[in-house]
Parts: C-alpha cells; sequence; structure tokens
C-alpha cells in the first residue's frame, strides 16, 4: 500500500473511474443485449428504438473515452449488420 499522499490519491481516483467506466460498459452491453433480444423477437417498431438507444450508449461511451472510437465503430457496424440481415431474412419468408 502506497504512504505518499499522492500516490494514495492516485488509488482512489484510479478505483472511483474503475466502477464509472465499468457501469458504463455494462450500459453499452445491457443495450446491446435489448437490441438482440428484440431482434429475436422480431418486433419492428422495438428493433429500431433499440437500436437507436444501443447507438445512443455506445456514442456517449466513447465520447467519454470509456470505448475507444474504433471498437464503438465495431459496434455499430455488427449491430447494423444484424440488422440487414434481419431484414433480408423477413422479406424472404414474407
Amino acid at each position: 500500500m502506497a504512504n505518499i499522499k499522492s500516490a494514495l490519491k492516485r488509488i482512489k481516483v484510479a478505483e472511483k473511474r474503475r466502477l464509472h467506466n465499468a457501469a458504463v460498459k455494462s450500459r453499452v452491453r445491457t443495450a446491446i443485449r435489448r437490441f438482440n433480444e428484440a431482434l429475436d423477437k422480431a418486433e419492428p417498431n422495438v428493433v429500431k428504438e433499440t437500436l437507436a438507444k444501443a447507438f445512443s450508449v455506445i456514442d456517449k461511451a466513447a465520447a467519454k473515452g470509456v470505448l475507444h472510437k474504433n471498437n464503438a465503430a465495431r459496434k455499430k457496424s455488427q449491430l447494423s449488420r444484424k440488422l440487414t440481415q434481419f431484414k433480408e431474412r423477413k422479406e424472404q419468408v414474407g
């Protein structure tokens, strides 16, 4: 354990940031999971809403530096690709 005052502060600050970052990442995972669940249920209106919410949460995490911008872009791209595949499947069936 550190004895220097500045080192003690860094430990406290780092722990606080770690908890905050974990909460933000959890929000991102939850938003993505809700989008995937909406796709499974095949509810177009809910899919649209959850996609917008997921994009918003991902963008906010990237803006705050919790996610790297390329990581955020990759997540958004994967969600968009899933939506496209969902629409294509729906057209083939319907």
